[in-house]
């Protein structure tokens, strides 16, 4: 089995990679962290021509002797629609397992974002796939600030150190189920749990889960 994998970043790819060290899959990376800065900071690249640049990379990866492809940004997927996805292999969205986890749950949630600029793509997709299975999210979305700029700088540490602090501080203000909607979260979001023993809803766990079950996907 040959998984293409298409992130926005490189940091993704170790994520992607532990978490299916388990599979007998090859993986091929795919970055292009361009894309995402043009969309951001270019007023003349228009979403159009994001999602042409995205179906392109998709039609050159299909060509590449894969079986099926992951998307890790929720960016590139939501720049897409079903037709643009239409392939004889199987395309995997990462925000897909993670939305329905997040649609089970009729407690009040808050689901924290590093990265403001993948607020919208992401928020607009979960409440379109919330609203598809009928289901009703009582749902706060929190960025948490200045958090960000650290991982694009390396600082990983701090970056996790900061995300792991304002996790703790919405446990001890409130009760409600908290999720994680990037994977450079995940990490933090990891040491809190082993912390606490509370469940944090991430993308990487629900993506370990989905993927023991499709036939395209062969456990060791």
């Amino acid at each position: 089995m040959k998984l293409a994998c298409l992130h926005a970043h490189h940091s993704n790819i170790d994520y992607i990679e532990s978490t299916l060290a388990h599979y007998k899959i090859e993986l091929m990376h795919f970055v292009d962290p361009g894309l995402m800065n043009r969309v951001t900071h270019d007023e003349s690249f228009q979403p159009l021509d994001a999602r042409k640049k995205v179906k392109e990379q998709i039609e050159w990866i299909a060509k590449c002797n894969v079986d099926a492809i992951l998307i890790t940004c929720t960016n590139y997927i939501a720049l897409l629609n079903e037709e643009d996805l239409s392939f004889p292999i199987p395309i995997i969205k990462i925000d897909e397992p993670f939305f329905e986890e997040i649609c089970q749950i009729a407690e009040p949630q808050v689901i924290l974002f590093t990265n403001p600029a993948t607020v919208k793509g992401t928020m607009n997709r979960l409440n379109a796939y919330a609203e598809a299975k009928q289901k009703t999210l009582n749902m706060e979305v929190i960025v948490i600030d200045s958090t960000f700029e650290l991982l694009m700088q390396g600082l990983n540490d701090e970056y996790n150190q900061l995300i792991s602090s304002y996790i703790r501080k919405i446990m001890h203000d409130g009760k409600k189920v908290i999720s994680v909607a990037q994977l450079s979260m995940v990490n933090a979001a990891k040491q809190i749990e082993r912390e606490t023993s509370k469940m944090i809803i991430n993308p990487l766990d629900t993506l370990s889960s989905f993927i023991k079950y499709p036939l395209y996907v062969v456990k060791k």
